[in-house]
């Protein structure tokens, strides 16, 4: 291992003046409750998020946070109803190029009964501008993983489109390897019309590749993937025509260099890879943020910032100054949750406590930043009736 233990800083400076707001608070009504993955955001600037639970269907919800005049009003686009439609919605969703939403259920589809292996589905908006604000949107189920498809089963992931427009996702459990359940998969739906056809593009083994793949995959400009798994590696699957070549860029030791990665990788401008960890050192309850280097030799990891008050289960974000943001499960001064940045200062990072969650916050998806450089992310608990939030930080 290459760390570079020497950037990492000790020091922590309190909270700038920065306020947290609630976008939305869930209600555990209609709009659900409990939503686990991040917000995502298309070109207009509308949040879309996801809940675990609730709902009229009681399988979770989707909805879009649309912003006029200063205010954010909630759209409700689709209620997951278990059976032969999705269930319980984990990660983050996805804006299409077509302007839908995709996105994954962890159950649900049918199969690997009683509660379903899980769907890849599609949110599809009307046609014709709605006349009410309160208009759902068109759900197609593009793929039902099942007892056919070599045992993929549990997509907690995300999907990522490449450039021809096919999906790109992980299941945690199928494939060859951690008999009887399978190490994890990368798969791939290609789209042709209206058909998508499922293919597996990589096995884990449960050896220095790892296993059980939480976070969804990351591509880059030439079609490359790449992601973590929750068994311990960083890596890169390389596409050459129709095959795929796997390389493990790092594998965890569960000591200093953190473990158990349930976040994925996110690129900065330069194609260097970010991340972070759910434990350092074993069995202690912090967390590791790191960077893997490209080079023309390959990947160097080194060792950011050791974060000892909560692992962090969601992707970070990365600004234009190589400064990172997080949500911190456990973090905070009343350990339920808080909102964190690291400030880089040539290669030296300083952390910052941007809000601590006061009552059960439980922040654990991905953040994301704006054009403008606003901050957003999703709380489980927390907000105004305790059931969850979309929250936003403005700088």
């Amino acid at each position: 291992m290459a760390a570079v233990l020497g950037l990492m800083a000790v020091a922590m400076r309190p909270a700038d003046a920065q306020v947290l707001s609630y976008l939305h608070s869930y209600t555990n009504g209609p709009d659900g409750n409990s939503p686990f993955g991040g917000p995502a955001m298309d070109s207009a600037g509308n949040i879309y998020a996801v809940t675990l639970y609730g709902g009229s269907g009681g399988g979770g919800t989707a909805v879009r946070l649309t912003q006029r005049n200063g205010h954010w009003t909630t759209q409700l686009l689709h209620s997951f109803a278990g059976g032969n439609d999705g269930k319980a919605p984990y990660a983050n969703v996805t804006i299409g190029p077509d302007g839908s939403v995709y996105g994954t259920t962890t159950m649900g589809g049918g199969g690997c009964q009683p509660d379903g292996c899980g769907t890849v589905f599609k949110l599809t908006p009307p046609a014709r501008v709605c006349p009410q604000t309160q208009c759902p949107w068109t759900e197609t189920i593009l793929y039902r993983f099942g007892d056919s498809d070599a045992h993929l089963a549990t997509p907690y992931g995300w999907v990522t489109f490449d450039s021809a427009g096919n999906l790109y996702g992980t299941t945690a459990q199928g494939g060859a390897g951690c008999v009887p359940q399978g190490c994890g998969t990368v798969y791939k739906l290609t789209r042709s019309g209206d058909t998508w056809t499922p293919s597996v593009i990589y096995e884990f083994t449960g050896h220095d590749d790892g296993s059980f793949p939480i976070a969804g995959p990351t591509i880059d400009q030439a079609g490359n993937l790449y992601g973590t798994t929750y068994g311990g590696s960083v890596y890169e699957l390389v596409r050459s025509g129709t095959s795929w070549t796997e390389n493990t860029l790092y594998t965890f030791q569960y000591g200093a260099d953190g473990g158990y990665p349930e976040a994925g990788v996110v690129f900065d401008s330069a194609g260097n890879l970010y991340g972070a960890t759910t434990i350092v050192n074993s069995d202690d309850i912090g967390g590791v943020f790191y960077k893997l280097t490209h080079s023309g030799s390959g990947w160097t990891f080194s060792i950011l910032y050791t974060y000892t008050l909560s692992g962090i289960f969601g992707n970070v974000a990365v600004d234009a100054a190589g400064n990172i943001y997080a949500s911190a499960q456990d973090g905070g001064s009343q350990r339920v949750g808080s909102v964190i940045k690291l400030t880089n200062s040539g290669g030296v990072y300083t952390l910052t406590d941007l809000h601590d969650f006061g009552g059960l916050g439980w922040p654990q998806g991905d953040v994301l930043l704006d054009a403008a450089g606003n901050l957003y992310g999703t709380t489980m608990g927390e907000g105004q009736d305790g059931y969850g939030s979309v929250w936003e930080i403005q700088f």
